[in-house]
């Protein structure tokens, strides 16, 4: 959540022509038409606030890597002339996700990058979003879809969750999912085996092994879900709406047959050697999520969620998730009132009707003012409240969370809510980064021994295992280099 940037002031209407966040069967459309003029200039407008959303760009050695390698598996599209026609940007978010615009426009974040273990891999992933781009995979989506914005796809769908399909609804579960990096238009099974099959083509082209697309898609359906169990749902998979890349675990199978008979290079080891030291998990610029705390050093603040809840660290937002409850943690204009700066929030929710709290109370929470209010909203699957508290950090910086829960169980967040906190220097200072180190193995090293230096103090060995692409009953052997997350400096 860096210096709360939002999307709100964004032109949607550019967004939602070109970004479709992810990561076929029948025959493929033209997909290799030069990048057209208006094409270029959609996505030269939409490029500065995608990298605002999703962190920002990344530069140096690692950042030029990406770019260089991204470059070589675009012009095998036939969408440009020359390298040139390509922007490849690697964004610092802490997401799996990957996605490419009209325009030459390639992006993937710095997380997903840390779970791949080849340069092929690299590329396929890379391929892959220019499989949409060269199949019109966006238009294709637009076309059905008019009336969807960036926000409205997946608010639509986590409305149906939370308030059922009312507009009030819709337009509470956009307000919620505004500014995540979950928001992503997502493409249909078929534009995303389309994607695949032509990322094989290019990885082809290009003299990788093809097999690397199935490669990367088994390490991202792993991550989904090791990710699953960590944040304690029953379910092995990531729910629909809070997945950019849906499904891959069944596309497995599909980019294996589409490779069959393919060969080339993967260049592991080069790969490995140019990440090395690539920063992992939360940027503490950003804030960072350790197990139920969230902490923002910059900030100087921190709070707890609820127990058998879990959090997800986007750019502009943190959300917080669970069986009885969904709630957001961002910012609003302050103009030095919290109240307000209450009723602002809950004016923004709706556009169709007023959503407004039956009072506002004002208190102190750790020593910092604060003001809160709850309004029983009606939806076509029932009441739902939604409460807004707000606190002042200074007379022109105020943050709060947004929050909804079945009617009559609004105290859900209660705890959350009284555990915001300033913190001192010295504890942000202690908030150190997790970087990638590359290493080679040695004799009588084992994955657990290996896993045992992993910056967690849960489930080492899993994600040491799902970090370098090991399967349960895979084994490390003498000279192989692999990835361990260890504290930076």
């Amino acid at each position: 959540m860096p210096r709360f940037k939002s999307l709100a002031a964004a032109s949607t209407a550019t967004l939602s022509l070109a970004l479709a966040g992810c990561m076929g069967t029948g025959s493929i459309p033209d997909a290799s038409a030069p990048i057209t003029q208006s094409e270029a200039q959609a996505g030269a407008e939409a490029h500065p606030q995608l990298l605002a959303e999703f962190g920002g760009a990344m530069t140096g050695s690692q950042a030029q890597y990406v770019e260089q390698v991204g470059k070589n598996i675009a012009v095998q599209s036939g969408l440009g002339n020359a390298r040139e026609s390509f922007t490849v940007s690697l964004l610092n978010s802490s997401v799996n996700n990957a996605f490419a615009i009209p325009g030459g426009y390639i992006y993937t974040t710095r997380q997903l990058v840390a779970l791949m273990n080849n340069e092929a891999e690299l590329a396929g992933v890379l391929g892959h979003e220019v499989g949409h781009v060269a199949a019109r995979h966006s238009q294709r989506r637009q076309a059905k879809a008019q009336q969807n914005s960036l926000l409205g796809a997946a608010g639509a769908i986590l409305s149906g969750i939370l308030l059922g399909n009312s507009g009030l609804g819709q337009q509470i579960g956009q307000t919620f999912l505004q500014g995540s990096q979950l928001l992503t238009l997502k493409f249909s099974r078929t534009q995303e085996l389309e994607a695949d099959e032509l990322g094989i083509r290019y990885l082809n082209q290009a003299g990788y092994d093809p097999k690397a697309m199935a490669t990367v898609l088994q390490s991202l359906a792993l991550q989904n879900a090791l990710d699953a169990r960590l944040m304690g749902r029953d379910n092995a998979s990531i729910p629909e709406w809070a997945s950019t890349h849906p499904d891959p675990a069944s596309r497995v199978q599909t980019a294996l047959t589409k490779a069959q008979g393919m060969s080339g290079v993967t260049n592991r080891d080069t790969f490995l050697t140019r990440i090395d030291g690539l920063l992992y998990g939360d940027d503490p610029k950003q804030g960072v999520i350790e197990g139920r705390e969230f902490i923002h050093p910059e900030l100087r603040l921190a709070f707890t969620a609820p127990q058998g809840f879990y959090m997800i660290n986007g750019t502009s937002a943190v959300s917080i998730s669970g069986q009885s409850g969904k709630a957001q943690f961002s910012l609003a204009p302050y103009n030095g009132n919290l109240n307000t700066y209450v009723q602002s929030v809950f004016s923004a929710l709706s556009k169709e009707q007023q959503v407004t709290p039956s009072s506002i109370q004002k208190t102190t929470v750790n020593g910092i003012p604060a003001a809160y209010g709850t309004a029983r909203v009606n939806s076509s699957s029932g009441q739902v409240d939604v409460t807004v508290f707000a606190y002042e950090f200074a007379n022109d910086r105020a943050y709060h969370f947004l929050a909804i829960t079945p009617a009559g169980q609004a105290n859900t967040f209660n705890a959350m809510f009284s555990s915001m906190r300033r913190i001192t220097a010295q504890q942000a200072s202690g908030v150190i980064p997790r970087v990638l180190d590359v290493i080679t193995v040695r004799s009588g090293d084992t994955v657990a021994s290996l896993a045992s230096k992993m910056a967690y103090t849960d489930n080492q060995v899993e994600r040491f295992r799902v970090l370098n692409g090991l399967t349960a009953n895979e084994n490390v052997t003498v000279g192989q280099k692999v990835k361990i997350v260890v504290r930076g400096s």
